[in-house]
């Protein structure tokens, strides 16, 4: 049974949207996903389960919808895809807290350069369904608008990095 990460949108520590982890594995424990787990407050969650992206995808959404009273996207990605996310970053030398990984639920565009909005030092590439951007100057000074990333939830190297050890770890130890 592999081991999945579900990267949710919009899920905030305090204000609007807050979901505290407690209820995160209290929801995937009750979905059936096997031993569950989040990392950081910002909704991350790792599990098993053996069913495809597809239901895992709607299962999640649906069960969130009813929890928080509003959509809440999930993105799902498996540990292997994870690792070679990690791997394709085309700016390792940047800083992990200045790499920022936005996950998309199908491929990129392939205009997206074309119709980002403000881009000055920022740099930018293309995955398989990720968008790498460098934030020379760091995201909060950044007036970057990508309109492809309105369905994307991003995350920066360093957690994507502990997430893929979080999943690596229960495929071996589940």
């Amino acid at each position: 049974m592999p081991a999945h990460v579900a990267l949710l949108r919009a899920v905030n520590v305090t204000g609007a949207n807050t979901l505290p982890m407690a209820d995160l594995v209290s929801l995937a424990t009750s979905l059936g996903l096997s031993s569950p787990r989040t990392y950081i407050a910002s909704g991350n969650l790792v599990f098993h389960s053996p069913l495809p992206e597809p239901e895992l995808v709607h299962l999640l959404e649906a069960a969130l919808l009813t929890h928080m009273g509003k959509p809440i996207g999930v993105l799902l990605r498996t540990a292997p895809q994870l690792a070679q996310i990690l791997a394709d970053d085309p700016f390792p030398e940047a800083p992990g807290n200045q790499s920022l990984i936005l996950f998309l639920p199908t491929p990129p565009p392939s205009d997206l350069l074309s119709t980002a909005k403000n881009l000055t030092n920022e740099r930018i590439a293309l995955g398989l369904r990720e968008i790498y951007i460098h934030y020379p100057s760091g995201q909060g000074q950044s007036r970057l608008r990508i309109p492809a990333a309105a369905h994307a939830t991003g995350r920066n190297r360093n957690t994507i990095a502990k997430l893929a050890q979080l999943a690596a770890d229960l495929d071996t130890n589940p």
